[in-house]
């Protein structure tokens, strides 16, 4: 037995094969039925025919029977020269010349005296059926006689004998030739495939984009082709932004543990002579740092994940006021908010959407920040500005990078992790909406700039647009 969860190359002919052997058993099966009801259908047409015409000739010799004198018995209709009357007891009264001196042609007899008989018999001295049609009529003296028209029908014959030989002698021939039809299209068509089943079997996830070949023949397969470099790309994309968190990652815990690592074995060396609580305060900023740090990445592996929010109804300006009001900041908070701009969202993430912007704010400003909240089209808008040096406009972009942080930032806050406002971004996104950096923000007392503006956009909870 295979090992349980081995996995085994596929052969490159284990599809082909299968294919052929069903698709020519298919073939041949319609092939056969085809046939059959190919000449279902012809027996049909040609014993409608037979019948049409049959009944014609009863007609014309019922004519004869019903005239004075010795019937002189004939058709107009082509074929039908076995005529005869018979009475009730079976004697045949009169006859064209092909049916002279010959039994009745048939005993069947019509049940009503308005029936028909229609049957295929078989007559001495012909090689091949006759087909007979029967009718009820009077003679001049009003006695009741039968009246047969028969055709001698070969044709009939000859179909059921080529049908017979013909079937047999032309399944192996179709069996060869369907099979090596259908072997020839499976393999034209299963070629792609096998080589884009061999490229992807050599894609190992190394750093160098690896795609499949697209063959140029616009069809499925090349669509399949198509959608399958788009997932890889996709794909690759999502491990180089990995590689880059991870090393991101690595580069940020390593220095506050290499700086806590540090200060304990210097302190440990001369315990003695130590600043203990001083060591303390310093351990504990930066185990606050690592706390934060780690409370951000596992922030952004959710939001990475697609972990749902839960969300609420809330008043956004009522909401902005509570949280500009919850914390104490180095630069007062001032808050415009227009009352009934209801968004449906999750209350802690906005919270740390908004906490984010006044940190950043109050890290830049010199003397004011201020929120404003709005309705705008079906949008709920959240604006935080401040009088700071503001932001370049070729910097807009890039503050929004994970782990980036401007010089000016750095300049202000050494302990930062530069991810506030990738967070906040992502958690705009996830709630439908957008963070940008928009124009000025607020003139600065010196009248040296303006600072920098952000804002937030979520659609309204009613969809409604401002008036």
């Amino acid at each position: 037995m295979p090992e349980r969860g081995r996995w085994r190359r596929p052969s490159r002919w284990s599809l082909g094969p299968r294919v052929t052997a069903v698709a020519t058993g298919l073939f041949l099966l319609f092939g056969v039925i085809g046939a059959l009801l190919f000449f279902f259908v012809l027996k049909q047409v040609v014993f409608s025919s037979l019948r049409r015409q049959g009944e014609h000739a009863v007609r014309d010799v019922i004519a004869e029977a019903r005239a004075p004198g010795t019937p002189v018995l004939g058709s107009r209709q082509l074929g039908f020269s076995l005529l005869q009357i018979v009475d009730e007891r079976g004697r045949v009264v009169a006859a064209s010349a092909p049916a002279a001196g010959r039994p009745a042609l048939t005993t069947a007899r019509p049940d009503t005296p308005g029936g028909r008989v229609h049957k295929l018999v078989r007559i001495p001295g012909y090689d091949h059926r006759v087909y007979v049609v029967g009718a009820w009529t009077r003679d001049a003296a009003g006695r009741p006689q039968l009246v047969y028209a028969g055709l001698p029908v070969p044709v009939l014959d000859l179909v059921g004998e080529v049908i017979a030989i013909e079937i047999p002698l032309s399944v192996p021939v179709m069996a060869v030739f369907n099979g090596w039809m259908v072997w020839y299209a499976v393999h034209r068509a299963v070629r792609p495939v096998g080589r884009m089943q061999r490229e992807l079997a050599e894609i190992t996830g190394g750093r160098e984009e690896r795609l499949v070949t697209v063959p140029d023949t616009e069809d499925e397969v090349a669509e399949l082709a198509t959608s399958i470099n788009v997932t890889l790309h996709r794909l690759h994309r999502v491990l180089e932004r990995q590689r880059g968190f991870v090393a991101d990652i690595s580069h940020e815990l390593r220095n506050p543990l290499t700086g806590l690592q540090a200060q304990l074995e210097l302190a440990l060396e001369s315990p003695e002579d130590e600043d203990w609580p001083g060591v303390a305060r310093a351990a504990l900023a930066d185990a606050d740092r690592l706390q934060q740090l780690v409370s951000d990445l596992l922030i952004m592996a959710k939001l990475d994940a697609g972990v749902p929010l839960d969300r609420e109804d809330l008043e956004l300006g009522a909401f902005a006021r509570e949280e500009a009001e919850r914390r104490r900041r180095r630069v007062p908070v001032e808050v415009d908010a227009r009352d009934d701009v209801h968004v449906h969202g999750s209350r802690h993430a906005l919270a740390r959407i908004l906490n984010n912007l006044l940190d950043n704010a109050a890290r830049h400003a010199a003397e004011r920040i201020q929120v404003r909240v709005r309705a705008e089209g079906g949008d709920a808008v959240l604006t935080v500005r401040d009088d700071g040096a503001g932001i370049a406009p070729e910097d807009r972009e890039r503050v929004f990078q994970r782990f980036q942080r401007l010089a000016e930032s750095r300049r202000r806050d050494k302990t930062g992790s530069g991810l506030g406002l990738p967070i906040s971004r992502e958690i705009a996104a996830a709630h439908g909406g957008t963070l940008v950096v928009t124009g000025d923000g607020l003139p600065s007392a010196s009248g040296e700039g303006r600072g920098a503006s952000l804002e937030l956009r979520i659609p309204l909870a009613d969809t409604r647009r401002a008036d």
